[in-house]
């Protein structure tokens, strides 16, 4: 803590850039029941080997002529599977929705031209790849900025390789329903069918099962740490996933099925159920299902560090000589990163890949699962990517197995996925009632906001223009009251000192406007949204986002993120950032008083008895550990603005050596109250304190434990937690 600020407040401040990647009880479920799920085998109660079960069935496309291809391939239906007598009859998507003008190549790539340069100035971006696919045609492919600043190379989109992050998740959600298609694997079977027994996910007390199902959907009830071991800067340090699986295992913290909470360990235990039942390494796997079917020949899944027997091939020197460095922008310009690897969690982090690919693996998407004539997936499967596979609540975003359901501009919606590394930021859109598919990624820390608004910007600009006045809330000022609050993420670790420093950054304050509008504030940014004529159901006022409230009596007790990445549960009076925040600056002053009084105190109102002089230097104590803690605090939440120090270097010593401070403090100030008896009952009158004296004692005392009960409660006194 510096300049007199509280923990809490001074490392919120200097901390806040994580939020961005730190990206949740039986609750209200849809109206209507969720689509029924296709008819499936019956669950195995092991999996059998890889070689005695049968083959994937391939759906045979019709030929079509050369001239016919580039006009028909987004509308073309393909031709489903002859159906097994006893087998359901074959999904198909419905064809792709032409009733719109198709996007004009020179007037869009004038138009992102613009957005994305301001955005480059604006963000100190370093470089930006962009492709746009619309009715199987690529509209738009550009590249933007530098690669590489030292030899001044140029974004190359058919050749310069982007880290998209958790867009790999889609690619294992691919695989995953492949296996479900051919019966080898099941939607609804338990996780732990399909793992070997040392990665098996506890019970913990729960009673219900991980299902595949519930990591397609992010509703597994799992923790989410990643600080200290979700990037590694050493290539040395990488481990093979199943080592990291099991060595990293998060606490289930809820029953399976109820709250969305993002986890990327899930991902990465469905990419090792994956391998368990194929017999294949993930990369080896995600390569020949997808990657080389599709075309896409600077895609990969491997990652460009030195060769490692433990684990899987690198990315070979082609590919690695065009991967772009990732840039942080700092006073002094940009600062070229150190590569930051995550094979340890290939099925949901190390894919790398270019805006050309991205075109192919959108209009793959779009096409329904078929590009140049290869059946990558079935229509089955492209339908269960266009269909919500849950939702916490009616209006609330959801998972369509494993991709996010999305609100588009204009009532549409669509489908798709984010993603982000501490330097990257990529984000995927698909709309098929437009056959629209837009891809963007960015490689400087900063430029977040250019992913999460272009494809929304196009949309809006072409298909949807804004009205000028926004839309007035439904609901008064004093009906918005009820929502009013401080809201903490699922999304976080629920333990040690990275579940204290989550219960700072992954908080949201709700407040009203005198308009009957709510002012979300998370990670530092401020969002507007009005009410609307349905209970909890609030709409972004210069956006297409819906916010949905959930009520428990008669107040709202949690909110749905917007983009369906978490749950914010409301956070009472004693959790509340506030308490926190007022209690140590008053303990500050107060230590600051204490340690001045035995400075500068006059010999008359030094008289004391032995006691009251060994509880006086007790207290004494108790206040230099306390300000050395925020002291150590202030120092960790300065250099946590750089983000890589924090992942790169967790656990801080700064802050193992505040907690521990903390904590031996926090003891002393519970044996002190137990002296307060004979503290006030003191000796002769010209040998004990003054009264004055005691109550300024008694009430250092008090706050003293007050703050430690705080700093127990939210986790900080564990200076042997992770």
């Amino acid at each position: 803590m510096t300049s007199r600020v509280s923990p809490a407040a001074a490392f919120a401040a200097a901390f806040i850039a994580l939020c961005s990647l730190l990206g949740s009880e039986a609750l209200a479920q849809d109206a209507s029941p969720p689509p029924a799920a296709p008819s499936e085998p019956v669950l195995n109660s092991a999996p059998r080997p890889y070689n005695s079960l049968r083959p994937r069935r391939v759906r045979p496309r019709p030929a079509a002529t050369a001239a016919a291809t580039t006009t028909a391939v987004a509308a073309a239906r393909p031709t489903p599977a002859p159906a097994a007598p006893t087998a359901a009859p074959a999904v198909v998507p419905p064809p792709v929705q032409t009733a719109h003008a198709p996007l004009p190549g020179p007037e869009l790539e004038a138009f992102v031209d613009g957005v994305v340069r301001r955005a480059m100035s604006r963000d100190h971006i370093a470089g930006a790849t962009i492709s746009v696919v619309q009715n199987g045609q690529v509209v738009l492919k550009k590249g933007y900025g530098f690669a590489n600043l030292g030899q001044r190379r140029p974004v190359d989109p058919d050749k310069t390789l982007f880290r998209v992050a958790s867009i790999s998740k889609t690619f294992t959600w691919i695989a995953l329903m492949n296996e479900i298609e051919a019966g080898r694997m099941r939607l609804d079977g338990p996780v732990n069918v399909y793992l070997p027994q040392p990665l098996q996910v506890k019970d913990q007390g729960k009673k219900t099962p991980v299902r595949l199902k519930d990591l397609m959907t992010h509703t597994a009830g799992f923790e989410d740490r990643s600080l200290g071991q979700l990037f590694e800067r050493d290539p040395n340090r990488v481990r093979p996933l199943n080592d990291y699986l099991r060595q990293e295992r998060p606490n289930r913290v809820r029953e399976p099925g109820l709250l969305p909470s993002y986890s990327n360990y899930g991902a990465a235990l469905a990419g090792a159920a994956l391998v368990n039942v194929t017999g294949k390494p993930f990369e080896q796997l995600v390569s020949e299902e997808i990657i080389l079917p599709a075309g896409m020949s600077h895609t990969t899944f491997r990652e460009a560090r030195p060769w490692n027997d433990r684990l899987p091939a690198p990315m070979n020197e082609a590919l690695a000589a065009e991967l772009s460095d990732g840039f942080s922008w700092t006073p002094m310009g940009w600062k070229t990163q150190p590569r930051e690897f995550m094979g340890q969690v290939a099925p949901a982090a190390s894919a790398s890949s270019t805006a050309g690919d991205m075109a192919r693996y959108m209009t793959l998407l779009l096409n329904g699962g078929t590009i140049d004539g290869k059946t990558v997936f079935s229509p089955k499967t492209a339908l269960a990517f266009r269909t919500p596979m849950y939702r916490p609540a009616p209006e609330a975003a959801g998972w369509n197995a494993g991709f996010q359901d999305m609100a588009l501009p204009g009532s549409r919606r669509g489908y798709g996925h984010g993603g982000a590394t501490l330097y990257f930021h990529s984000n995927l859109v698909i709309v098929p009632d437009l056959g629209l598919g837009i891809f963007v990624s960015v490689n400087t820390d900063s430029g977040a906001n250019l992913p999460a608004s272009l494809p929304s910007t196009i949309i809006e600009h072409f298909y949807a223009p804004a009205p000028a006045v926004p839309a007035d809330s439904a609901i008064s000022y004093d009906q918005a009251r009820a929502y009013e609050g401080d809201y903490l993420t699922t999304r976080r670790a629920y333990g040690g000192l990275e579940g204290f420093t989550n219960r700072i950054v992954g908080r949201a304050m709700v407040r009203a406007t005198p308009e009957g509008r709510l002012a979300i504030t998370d990670g530092g940014v401020s969002t507007l949204f009005n009410g609307t004529d349905k209970p909890g159901v609030f709409k972004a006022v210069d956006s297409a986002l819906t916010l949905v409230f959930d009520a428990n009596g008669d107040r709202p007790s949690r909110f749905y993120a917007a983009r369906g990445w978490s749950t914010y549960e409301r956070v009472g009076f004693f959790r509340s950032a506030g308490l926190l925040g007022w209690t140590a600056v008053i303990a500050g002053l107060a230590c600051i008083g204490t340690i001045l009084g035995v400075m500068f105190r006059n010999r008359r109102e030094a008289r004391q008895t032995p006691v009251q002089a060994r509880a006086s230097q007790m207290q004494t104590m108790q206040a230099v550990l306390w300000l050395i803690s925020a002291g150590c605090m202030g120092v960790f939440s300065v250099k946590a603005a750089d983000q890589t120090n924090v992942f790169f270097g967790w656990p801080s010593g700064w802050l193992l050596s505040g907690s521990a401070c903390a904590l031996v403090a926090s003891v002393l100030s519970l044996l002190t109250l137990g002296v307060l008896p004979m503290v006030w009952r003191g000796g002769r009158r010209v040998d004990s304190w003054s009264s004055g004296r005691k109550v300024a004692f008694t009430f250092t005392a008090l706050l003293f434990v007050f703050l430690g009960v705080l700093l127990g409660a939210w986790g900080y006194l564990v200076p042997w937690g992770r």
